[in-house]
């Protein structure tokens, strides 16, 4: 039997690095059910067709993407009947029985607060170190969106939290130099 291309990249992304992705999901979506399924919704999408990573670490950012991709998904699609359901029958957010590796789950907590898509911001800006325009590539929305959803987050969790974020950073905007125009 002849092993594809990228069925070895696959094995050692789910060996060494599934954890990872499933802390990530488990971050977004709160219940490490619903992020066992992203994950594998997302592994499925991005090693269908033709996938070719050239080695893990790409791979490994690609499902990333997808996994956040695959979250806003769902947020919108199922967005008002999930509204209904909360409003009809009380319930409430499913909790994480655990934190995710590296992560208080004080700020586990905090993050669950958020509204889906500013914690999907704040985790794709935070935790992956996306920048503000791959975030919003990634979601589909504007930088400016991106901007604002971060902004709120950051203050919800400062809130909750009982942190504050410096606000006296200089921001330096990183600008195209042209020379001799």
């Amino acid at each position: 039997m002849r092993v594809s291309r990228w069925e070895p990249v696959l094995e050692e992304l789910v060996r060494e690095r599934y954890p990872r992705l499933l802390s990530r999901a488990t971050l977004l979506t709160g219940s490490r059910h619903d992020a066992e399924d992203l994950v594998q919704e997302a592994l499925v999408a991005s090693f269908s067709g033709r996938a070719r990573f050239a080695s893990v670490a790409e791979a490994e950012a690609y499902v990333r993407r997808a996994i956040a991709s695959r979250f806003v998904d769902r947020v919108r699609s199922t967005a008002r009947e999930r509204a209904a359901r909360v409003r009809l029958a009380g319930l409430r957010a499913e909790t994480v029985a655990e934190p995710p590796t590296g992560l208080s789950a004080d700020l586990v907590r905090a993050l669950g607060v958020l509204p889906p898509r500013v914690r999907a911001c704040v985790a794709l800006r935070y935790l992956d170190d996306l920048s503000i325009h791959e975030t919003a590539v990634t979601l589909g929305l504007t930088d400016g969106a991106v901007k604002r959803y971060t902004t709120d987050g950051i203050a919800v969790l400062d809130a909750a939290l009982g942190t504050t974020t410096p606000r006296d950073l200089e921001i330096v905007p990183v600008r195209e130099v042209r020379h001799g125009a």
